[in-house]
């Protein structure tokens, strides 16, 4: 996501050819995208997805701090809080990064109807599922498939929401494995939980980083990890069905 400072709608730089703030900002971003997609002998250099921004595909490429704020404590999907959780600030103004935070813990650390949020991450889950999952017999979706990455995740990030406004330090860091040591310190997941989590997400995401790196997609033969992968669905099972019903 780009963001800006700039509250003035009318606002435009002072160089020899002024132009609307807003253009500026969309132009900016635009220029940021093309030079880290720059295609090198090794391929692309960074793949940037500007799908999560505030009204995905539709919304425009920069949007100023107060819109964010905005769209995100009145208009954003639960699924976009998880994507939040997973967000930093990579660079910019420094007082801008404090207020972006700020919103963030703000957004993130509201009280919320649990039984909704565990449907919500659910329903998302499955949608998910039935369009990415590229499992089949014999192979095994590293990420997508039952028991994978994506399941994981999903299970870290409906807990924090869960409990963030209980806990509000679950909310200072925005990786996997540190969102598991924080749930494990609250005892918001079962010790034994958390190990087979933790470790079997390790395992997951090298073998996955194993298969990019070699040129290889995130599939790999249906028989690795499949006690681990089991212990995941049973968790899933028990946290995010049977729980609800």
């Amino acid at each position: 996501m780009f963001i800006h400072g700039s509250s003035n709608a009318n606002a435009a730089t002072d160089g020899e050819r002024p132009i609307g703030n807003d253009v500026f900002y969309v132009r900016l971003g635009q220029r940021i995208i093309h030079i880290f997609t720059t295609r090198t002998p090794s391929g692309i250099l960074y793949e940037i997805d500007m799908r999560l921004r505030p009204n995905g595909n539709s919304g425009i490429l920069a949007t100023s701090l107060e819109a964010f704020d905005r769209y995100q404590h009145n208009d954003a999907w639960t699924w976009e809080h998880q994507a939040l959780l997973r967000a930093r600030p990579v660079a910019g103004d420094c007082v801008l990064i404090d207020r972006f935070l700020e919103i963030r813990r703000d957004v993130l650390g509201r009280e919320r109807e649990p039984e909704k949020l565990r449907t919500d991450v659910h329903d998302m889950r499955e949608k998910m599922r039935a369009s990415l999952d590229k499992s089949k017999e014999g192979l095994f979706d590293l990420k997508q498939g039952r028991g994978g990455i994506a399941d994981i995740e999903f299970m870290v990030q409906y807990l924090v929401l869960r409990w963030a406004n209980q806990y509000p330090d679950l909310l200072e860091w925005t990786d996997n494995i540190r969102l598991l040591e924080s749930l494990d310190r609250h005892r918001l997941l079962g010790a034994d939980q958390v190990r087979l989590m933790t470790d079997t997400y390790k395992r997951l995401r090298a073998a996955y980083h194993r298969n990019i790196l070699g040129g290889r997609s995130g599939i790999v033969a249906d028989d690795e990890l499949v006690e681990q992968r089991t212990a995941v669905v049973a968790l899933w099972r028990n946290l995010m069905v049977q729980s609800a019903d």
